[in-house]
């Protein structure tokens, strides 16, 4: 089972635990509002067309409803089997590219709401997984920061996701870095460079 599909899974007991009314990190959202994003993404090409194309909004909206007056397990249930087979996503390899991050930020954005949240212990496959994936997200998430950024995690190994005249280190296992580009504030990670750089790049990320 690749990371994607661990998270997944691990999401999915994690909304059937907590219900349908519980908090997340996505401002605003509900768990019911997480999955029915997760199935819209997945499954609901005409929801999604809702979202992207003015003239089909209503039909999404339409689509979106449908899926929200769904019962809690059924809608945990789509979630759980994942895109359908004329989805690229399907694909083993394309599903871990994907939806690795996209998985693990959200697990993490369920549990992190919870009450006295704590890390989970590291993992080497998950965190090689998650560190390729900040990889190639990195440069489109800082890219408007007016300072240089480089991730750097606790092995010394780094991401240089801005260059700039001045830099500033955000420093932390891959799990952290990868939530902390994801804007997340309830991350562990450290700061090193100019105190007013720091605030920049911050203030940066809190707009989005």
């Amino acid at each position: 089972m690749g990371v994607a599909s661990e998270e997944r899974q691990l999401l999915c007991e994690l909304f059937e635990q907590v219900g349908p009314d519980a908090p997340t990190l996505c401002e605003g959202w509900t768990t019911r509002d997480l999955a029915v994003h997760l199935v819209v993404r997945e499954r609901r090409p005409d929801a999604l067309a809702g979202r992207l194309i003015k003239a089909l909004a209503e039909r999404g909206e339409r689509a979106e409803q449908e899926l929200r007056e769904l019962a809690w397990p059924e809608l945990v249930d789509q979630v759980r089997q994942g895109p359908p087979k004329w989805n690229p996503m399907s694909i083993g390899g394309v599903d871990e590219t994907v939806n690795a991050a996209e998985f693990f930020v959200h697990h993490e954005d369920v549990r992190r709401a919870q009450p006295n949240w704590q890390p989970r212990p590291s993992d080497e496959t998950r965190d090689e997984a998650l560190w390729k994936s900040l990889g190639r997200v990195a440069r489109m998430f800082y890219g408007r920061s007016p300072v240089g950024v480089v991730l750097r995690r606790t092995d010394g190994t780094e991401i240089p996701a801005k260059r700039g005249p001045r830099t500033v280190r955000i420093i932390g296992e891959p799990s952290e870095l990868l939530l902390q580009a994801f804007g997340r504030r309830e991350t562990k990670v450290t700061f090193e460079g100019n105190e007013a750089d720091i605030m920049a790049m911050q203030d940066l990320r809190r707009s989005f």
